[in-house]
């Protein structure tokens, strides 16, 4: 089982600590920072965390992508620290960088929060469609009515959702932003749209639909947002909280419906427009495009700016005709995983191939896909963007789209069924999903040394088997964050992520060297083999705080004898990787090892095997 707390400690240390958070937001699968100051935070102490993917600077965020456990993950350092305060926390500061890194960064923050319920009502809506395309549900039905309506109403009042969290990111009274989004979606106002001869105070204006909309409401929170500090500063404390609320409601709304509301409406028909010509002229394009780039934007962030145009476009069209084909691009990732899987000889790459194949094709989640195999494996990606490319292309060519906003996905693909070619569709997605699994079955890929082949050198009778002397998990001695360890100059052997808070004796000896501070002890077998276990990296600094010695320098120990206890969460609380390397200290009698472990350990469990300098003669 996962351990959520372990994961947010490690990040939470590896970022800078709290200190050096200004804000951190989560969506589907990534925790996202913004840091006061990126030079403090260590990207390969947070990758070497026990259940982090791999970290992504983008969009003015740092982003640390945990996978499908993130909301746990987040949970748990909104326990041990101040960072977070809610999903849809604003930053203390604007985010910093260009004006595009700012935009994605301020699209992220705002549609973050409700994104999950965005996606299940939309599913839902998308299920109750396919039910009444295919007979299983009168569509006359008060049943049929109920189901649409809760189905359906959260993109309705979307502009009342977005006013929540547009307010926390501007940092504007949220109930004051309620009151404007409420306005703009009441009924008698609804009703008003495309009425002739509207005017407010003479004014005239247009009405046009706030339903589902989504550039009015931001740009007048952002608004109201300076309005509100510059009436608190103004108006005397008496009666400035309820004084500033009744002008800004008074001002915001009418200037909506003159000024912005228009404007919005002007670009959100071309937007929608520009969309419809591309799918007239050339849909093969912009569904290549589409189905070939979208994973490209989500390994840097950047897909959370095409968020708003998919809304922008069901607004003005009632239907997403750019989200076909990124159904492609998601599940073409999965073949290629899936290929991988069927593929593979490294038995470590299998057992994550597998779970990665079925997040991919069942929930749409590709991160753990791409980041730990489809990418670093470099075809299997190259080969996904095309089949996602070539299936994106013939899904748009069908005149496929959705008329609800979901998470592309195996389960979501009941959003697009009866709306546009069925024929063209089933081939697209067919072609995205066959060709790159194929692709990868059949050309393969450069698959990595298995973790156990250092088990070629034959274990002669004065090798030494040294076990794991605490319970976590194993990662290669190159991942440290330590270059001392990490290029071998203290030794071979290989680092530990521990889960729990005790260390025993890898093996029969005495202990050499038992630092009074407690992270380290040195240890010698019998046979001579010396093994350096350290507990975490630079907790020396720490002058043993938190640590408490049960053995001395001299001390004859057993297998599994406890050698020192530390309190595992203050050590991280303070800053500090716990990763701990167990190496060999002695390389002129001892210059290999051999059978080392990988993934979860518990301590006594073999570890690796030091492997003599006799042994190694021996195969030369």
């Amino acid at each position: 089982m996962a351990d959520y707390a372990k994961t947010a400690a490690g990040v939470l240390a590896g970022v800078g600590g709290e200190d050096n958070v200004t804000s951190l937001v989560h969506c589907a699968t990534r925790l996202r920072f913004v840091l006061k100051d990126e030079s403090k935070a260590d990207a390969a102490t947070v990758k070497a965390v026990p259940g982090v993917i791999t970290v992504a600077q983008a969009g003015g965020q740092y982003q640390v992508v945990i996978g499908n456990d993130v909301p746990e993950v987040f949970a748990e350092i909104g326990k041990i620290s101040r960072v977070g305060g809610g999903q849809d926390s604003a930053p203390a500061e604007g985010p910093k960088g260009n004006l595009f890194n700012r935009f994605i960064s301020m699209i992220s923050a705002i549609f973050t929060p409700a994104l999950w319920t965005l996606a299940g009502t939309g599913l839902l809506k998308a299920f109750l469609s396919a039910a009444a395309t295919f007979g299983w549900i009168d569509a006359t039905s008060s049943t049929y009515v109920v189901l649409y309506a809760l189905s359906d109403a959260f993109i309705n009042f979307l502009p009342m959702v977005l006013s929540i969290t547009a307010a926390r990111y501007f940092k504007a009274n949220e109930w004051t932003s309620l009151a404007i989004a409420g306005a703009l979606v009441y009924p008698t106002i609804v009703a008003a749209n495309g009425a002739p001869g509207l005017t407010f105070f003479g004014i005239p204006f247009t009405m046009v639909s706030y339903v589902s909309s989504v550039i009015p409401i931001i740009i007048i929170v952002w608004l109201q947002s300076h309005a509100e500090k510059l009436l608190y500063a103004k108006l005397p404390g008496a009666i400035r909280r309820f004084v500033t609320p009744m002008i800004v409601v008074l001002i915001a709304v009418p200037l909506v419906f003159v000024v912005i509301g228009p404007i919005s409406d002007l670009l959100s028909r071309g937007v929608g427009g520009a969309v419809s010509w591309v799918w007239d002229v050339a849909p093969w394009a912009g569904g290549a495009i589409m189905g070939g780039l979208w994973q490209v934007f989500v390994i840097f962030g950047l897909h959370w700016g095409l968020v708003p145009v998919f809304q922008v476009e069901f607004q003005t069209t009632g239907q997403i005709l750019l989200l076909g084909p990124v159904f492609a691009a998601v599940l073409a990732q999965a073949g290629a995983v899936a290929g991988v899987w069927v593929r593979a000889r490294n038995k470590n790459l299998k057992s994550l191939a597998a779970p990665a194949t079925l997040s991919g094709f069942l929930a749409g989640i590709t991160e753990p896909a791409i980041y730990g195999i489809n990418l670093p494996l470099k075809r299997p990606f190259a080969f996904g963007v095309a089949g996602g490319a070539l299936g994106g292309a013939i899904i748009a060519l069908g005149g496929v789209f959705s008329k609800a906003f979901v998470v592309p996905s195996g389960l979501a693909i009941t959003a697009l069924l009866g709306n546009g070619n069925m024929v063209m569709l089933g081939l697209g997605l067919l072609v995205a999903i066959v060709l790159p699994f194929a692709l990868v079955v059949i050309v393969g890929f450069k698959e990595p040394a298995d973790d156990a082949a250092p088990a070629a050198v034959p274990v002669a009778a004065n090798d030494v088997t040294v076990l794991a002397p605490v319970d976590g998990t194993v990662i290669a001695l190159n991942e440290v964050a330590d270059a001392a360890f990490a290029d071998g100059a203290l030794g071979q052997g290989v680092a530990i992520q521990p889960r729990s808070g005790a260390v025993y004796a890898p093996f029969a000896g005495t202990v050499v060297a038992a630092f009074p501070t407690g992270h380290a002890f040195g240890l010698r077998h019998a046979d001579g083999t010396e093994v350096l276990i350290h507990i975490g990296l630079d907790t020396v600094r720490l002058g043993g705080a938190h640590f408490s010695v049960k053995v001395a320098a001299g001390q004859q120990v057993a297998a599994g004898d406890l050698l020192v206890e530390f309190d595992g969460d203050a050590i991280e609380k303070a800053g500090y990787d716990l990763t701990t390397p167990v190496i060999v200290t002695n390389p002129d009698l001892y210059p290999a090892i051999a059978d080392a472990a990988s993934g979860p350990i518990a301590h006594g469990e073999p570890l690796f095997t030091a492997v003599s300098v006799d042994s190694v003669a021996a195969t030369k």
